[in-house]
């Protein structure tokens, strides 16, 4: 069984897929959306929707470039999508403020600072009273605080239920419950995707399906994914009030504009098992306690967990491959969220208009996973 013919075909349907989706809809492509079950449910279901560009680990420092530019097209990225969708993604502009702890904490701050200068992003030490005045809850036993400017935060299921309905009302068709078994390549060039029901034609093949990506047939060697667990916790007190993102080396605490407090995380290598643990919740608790002490009395609303889709120098696999019309989108690990936004629109210049515009993306390349061997697939 043989279905119609699309432009792009898009394998993944969370917040990146979807956004690769809106974007090459609305340039004009016919896509079709492919999820192995109902989009937008896996990792950014899962996210706390913290959106900060500045280097975590020193592995991520690569990505902060990207993650500040596509932290600079989220105003006009929101804009557009809730014009076309006709919903709100909660989405607020501003400052976080990063928590250090213990002996070590001043020269530890420093060194944050410094890196998050050198990758071109604002911030400062700020004396502790200062910080208590912005965030009163903060514990007594901080030793020194960062604040991180030009930040912003948004909530990820709004948002991952806005962009699907603006990819559709550009015309994208969503398919659920669609796993995607392979992708038809002949003669060096892709020719759609194959599902155990039918064969879909497609011109180009967009792979965004997370850390599922790596098991499509063939596809690992563009982008070696592996899932990463994160577990979550949602917290509510009637008495604590926290107005920014607040976060430490251990933990991150999120307010939502519905009172909600989106804790996390943990980066567990558990496989495919999506769970929460006694031991991972006990671990972000902890963390969420050290930084404001009166969330010990909070009220535990929602545990979930996500996977994260990593990749072996976590990195994202970004870009056109050695098979004509196959592109990568995935493996953004933490950034998911942060980077769909200039994910959408590179993937937009590459299979649009032939070059890319808007970032130098060579260090994203799918190709540099495949440096041992030269040979394309046929």
């Amino acid at each position: 069984m043989k279905s119609r013919a699309y432009d792009v075909a898009v394998v993944g349907g969370g917040i990146v897929g979807a956004a690769v989706a809106w974007e090459l809809a609305r340039a004009g492509q016919r896509v079709v959306v492919l999820d192995k079950q109902q989009p937008g449910m896996e990792a950014s279901w899962a996210a706390a929707g913290m959106l900060a560009p500045g280097a975590e680990t020193p592995d991520s420092v690569p990505v902060a470039p990207l993650g500040r530019a596509s932290l600079a097209l989220y105003p006009e990225f929101v804009a557009a999508i809730e014009a076309d969708s006709g919903m709100r993604v909660r989405y607020e502009p501003g400052d976080g403020l990063q928590v250090f702890f213990g002996e070590e904490a001043e020269h530890e701050a420093e060194a944050f600072i410094r890196l998050h200068r050198e990758l071109g992003m604002r911030g400062e030490i700020i004396p502790l009273d200062q910080a208590r005045q912005i965030e009163p809850a903060l514990s007594a036993q901080a030793r020194a605080v960062v604040l991180a400017k030009n930040e912003a935060r948004v909530d990820t299921r709004a948002l991952m239920a806005a962009v699907l309905a603006a990819a559709e009302k550009r015309g994208a068709e969503l398919r659920a419950g669609c796993a995607v078994q392979g992708v038809r390549i002949e003669d060096g060039r892709v020719h759609g995707v194959k599902t155990e029901a039918e064969e879909i034609s497609a011109g180009c093949v967009v792979v965004a399906a997370g850390c599922w990506s790596g098991g499509l047939a063939e596809m690992s060697r563009y982008a070696p994914t592996s899932p990463v667990r994160g577990q979550m916790v949602a917290l509510r007190s009637e008495g604590v009030q926290i107005r920014h993102v607040v976060r430490s080396h251990h933990g991150y605490i999120v307010p939502r504009a519905d009172g909600r407090l989106i804790c996390g995380s943990t980066a567990e290598n558990a496989g495919f098992e999506k769970r929460v643990t006694p031991e991972g919740q006990q671990k972000i608790l902890d963390a969420v306690v050290e930084l404001v002490p009166a969330l010990a009395d909070a009220t535990v609303v929602e545990t979930w967990s996500g996977l994260r889709p990593d990749t072996p120098d976590h990195r994202p696999s970004l870009g056109p491959t050695d098979v004509e019309g196959l592109y990568m989108a995935t493996g953004h690990y933490r950034n998911g969220v942060l980077l769909a936004p200039i994910t959408a629109r590179l993937m937009r210049e590459w299979i649009v208009e032939g070059q890319t515009i808007s970032f130098v993306a060579e260090a994203f390349s799918p190709m540099r996973f495949t440096a041992t061997s030269s040979d394309p697939i046929v």
